[in-house]
């Protein structure tokens, strides 16, 4: 069969021309957002680009005998350790030409509303990571921005073990991955993961356990074990994950429940937390009460001055993070 001689088509020239596109009115987006620790972590109020705190511990626990009316002696005291850390300023920007904003546009009657909303959420995410990633705190200079030292840079130990508690536990005997102690300042030490490609394994139950006897023999309450996805796969086949109970009603039909959010162990109940930031081969065991997001600037939009045909905004927040005692958490590294 064929198509009769002129006649008009979407396919052919002439009056096909003036159809009109069909384009949805909306935008659909994909926006892996994370800010765990943002959002649950304490704030405090920084004064200065570099804010400091005190932190300090207990002797350990001794045999104390004393003769009955023995004249005291005294030593010196310990004083507690000060620390520190420097503020990092988040910074998104963006400009929109005038005739940009006027137009008919699909999804959205403002582009300048729309990139705010969008780039003051890329900002979180933007510090979200710097949080929990692995980043060592600089004082900054002319051509350098102040960092922050990040979670996995205040989680040291002097030794790493895989057999032993202690604040730094490999994944593996064949594992080098070291955390230089921060006993005051800022931790400005770079993180060694053990070289170009280096030695991982599974992460296991014992290796976990080991990081959560870690905390507990220094005195805190892990309340919070932080992963990427990889080591939660790991942790859902852990025989310590609480059993879950899902009520499923009769016109329902049965879900399938492969995830853990508990973990149960000898030093308490954990809550796991899935985080996209957390670096693969880390698992962060916290006590969140030892944390908090210092803030010297809030969360704000500015319009930059004008000097075209443009409309220029920059959203900005000046935060760092506090550990208020090191000693507190610990991690798991060479996962994979």
């Amino acid at each position: 069969m064929a198509i009769v001689s002129g006649t008009t088509s979407t396919y052919t020239t002439g009056s096909s021309d003036s159809n009109r596109e069909d384009l949805e009115d909306t935008i659909h987006e994909l926006f892996p957002e994370e800010t765990f620790f943002s959002t649950n972590l304490d704030s405090v109020d920084a004064s200065a680009t570099y804010h400091e705190w005190l932190g300090d511990t207990l002797d350990a626990a001794a045999a104390n005998i004393n003769i009955e009316g023995d004249e005291a002696s005294f030593s010196a005291v310990t004083q507690p350790a000060r620390y520190g850390n420097y503020t990092q300023i988040i910074r998104k920007t963006f400009i929109i030409s005038g005739t940009q904003e006027t137009v008919t546009k699909a999804g959205r009657a403002s582009e300048i509303g729309r990139q705010a909303v969008k780039k003051m959420r890329e900002a979180k995410n933007d510090l979200e990571f710097a949080l929990c990633r692995s980043q060592s705190a600089t004082a900054g200079g002319a051509a350098t921005g102040r960092a922050m030292g990040s979670m996995e840079n205040w989680i040291s130990a002097t030794t790493a073990s895989q057999s032993a508690a202690t604040q730094v536990v490999l994944s593996t005997t064949s594992a080098s991955a070291t955390t230089a102690p921060v006993a005051s300042g800022a931790p400005g030490t770079t993180i060694v993961d053990g070289g170009g490609t280096p030695t991982t394994a599974a992460l296991t139950e014992a290796s976990l356990k080991l990081a959560l006897e870690s905390n507990y023999n220094q005195g805190s309450t892990t309340d919070a074990i932080v992963v990427n996805a990889t080591a939660k796969n790991y942790i859902n086949a852990f025989t310590g994950v609480a059993t879950r109970n899902v009520d499923v009603g009769r016109e329902q039909q049965a879900s399938i429940t492969g995830a853990a959010d508990l973990y149960v162990s000898n030093y308490g109940v954990h809550r796991i937390v899935l985080h996209r930031h957390v670096r693969t081969s880390v698992a962060l065991c916290l006590d969140t009460d030892l944390w908090a997001v210092g803030t010297l600037r809030g969360w704000q939009m500015e319009d930059l001055a004008k000097t075209g045909d443009a409309e220029k905004r920059q959203i900005l927040c000046e935060k760092t993070l506090v550990c208020r005692n090191p000693k507190g958490n610990a991690k798991v590294v060479a996962i994979g």
